[in-house]
C-alpha cells in the first residue's frame, strides 16, 4: 500500500486486495475471527489510501502474504469483446466468508474457475459486471445458512443455476437466456438453508450512463425533427393563407379607392349643377 499520497481516494479494487490479505491471514491463524471482522469492516468503510494502509501493516509480506500494492497510474484498457476479459490468469480472490457480517466482490477483479463463499447470518455480493474471468466457464459455489447472497452478471453471459434450497432457494429467473458468442458461462451452485441466493443481470454504471446519454441524444434529435416538421407544416399552411389574406386586403383597398373616386365624381357633378343654376 503506497504512503506517497494517503489522501487519495481508494477504489473498490484496492479495498478488495486488502480484504484478500485479511482472509489469508485468518486462514493461516494470524487473525482470530473478531480481529478479522473488525479489520474487514474497517476495510470496506475506508475511503482513502491512508485509511487502508494501517489495516495490514502488522501482517507479514513476501511469499506468505504479500501486502497489496495500489497502482498510482490508470490501468490499461482491456481488449474489446469477451476475448479480452477471459484472461486465463491467476484469480484475485477465490473465496469469501461472512459470519454475522457481509462481503463484496465487485469492480475490476479476476473471477476464478471456482469461487467458494459462505454466509451465516450474513450476506454477500459477487458482482461480475466489470470482472475478468480465469476461464470460459466458472463456478460460483454459495452456501447460505440463514443468510443471503447475490450474484450479478453482465448482459451476454449465460447463467446456469444448480443450487439446492431447504426452506430457502436459488433464483432461476436468469436461466435460459442465451449468451453472446465467446462470452463466459457462469454456473451458480451450492446450498441454502433458511436463506437465498439471487441472480440478476445488470449493465455496468458506465454502460448505463452511455445508454442514458444515447437516449438523451435521441430525445433531442426527435425534438429537433418535430420542430423542423412543425416549421415546415406551418410554412406550407401559413404561406398560402398569408398570400390569400394579402390578396383580400388588396381587393378591399382597391374597392375603397374606387368608392372614394366615385364619391369625388358625384361631388364634382353636384358642384357643376349648382354653378349652372346660379
Amino acid at each position: 500500500m503506497t504512503d506517497d499520497a494517503p489522501e487519495l481516494r481508494a477504489s473498490d479494487a484496492d479495498r478488495e486486495r486488502v480484504a484478500e490479505v485479511l482472509r489469508d491471514a485468518l486462514a493461516e491463524g494470524r487473525l482470530d475471527m473478531t480481529e478479522f471482522e473488525e479489520r474487514l469492516d474497517a476495510t470496506y468503510k475506508a475511503r482513502t489510501y491512508g485509511e487502508l494502509a494501517p489495516i495490514t501493516r502488522d501482517l507479514p509480506v513476501g511469499a506468505v502474504a504479500e501486502a497489496p500494492r495500489v497502482s498510482m497510474t490508470k490501468e490499461p484498457e482491456r481488449a474489446g469483446g469477451w476475448s479480452g476479459r477471459i484472461t486465463g490468469g491467476e484469480a484475485s480472490s477465490t473465496w469469501a466468508v461472512a459470519v454475522m457480517s457481509g462481503f463484496q466482490r465487485k469492480g475490476r477483479w479476476t473471477a476464478p474457475r471456482r469461487f467458494n463463499c459462505f454466509a451465516f447470518w450474513g450476506g454477500g455480493e459477487i458482482d461480475l459486471r466489470e470482472a475478468d474471468f480465469a476461464a470460459g466457464e466458472i463456478v460460483i459455489n454459495c452456501v447460505a445458512i440463514m443468510g443471503g447472497m447475490n450474484v450479478v452478471v453482465p448482459p451476454g453471459v449465460e447463467v446456469v443455476v444448480r443450487g439446492l434450497g431447504i426452506m430457502g432457494g436459488f433464483d432461476h429467473s436468469e436461466e435460459g437466456v442465451p449468451g453472446d458468442p465467446g462470452a463466459p458461462r457462469v454456473i451458480v451452485t451450492g446450498f441454502a438453508f433458511w436463506g437465498g441466493v439471487g441472480v440478476e443481470r445488470k449493465v455496468t454504471r458506465a454502460e448505463r450512463q452511455r445508454l442514458k446519454e444515447e437516449r438523451r441524444q435521441e430525445k433531442l434529435e426527435r425534438k429537433a425533427a418535430l420542430r423542423e416538421l412543425h416549421d415546415s407544416v406551418r410554412e406550407s399552411v401559413e404561406g398560402p393563407h398569408r398570400r390569400m389574406l394579402e390578396g383580400h386586403r388588396d381587393m378591399l383597398r382597391e374597392q375603397r379607392d374606387e368608392r372614394r373616386e366615385q364619391r369625388e365624381l358625384r361631388r364634382e357633378d353636384r358642384d357643376r349643377r349648382r354653378r349652372g343654376e346660379n
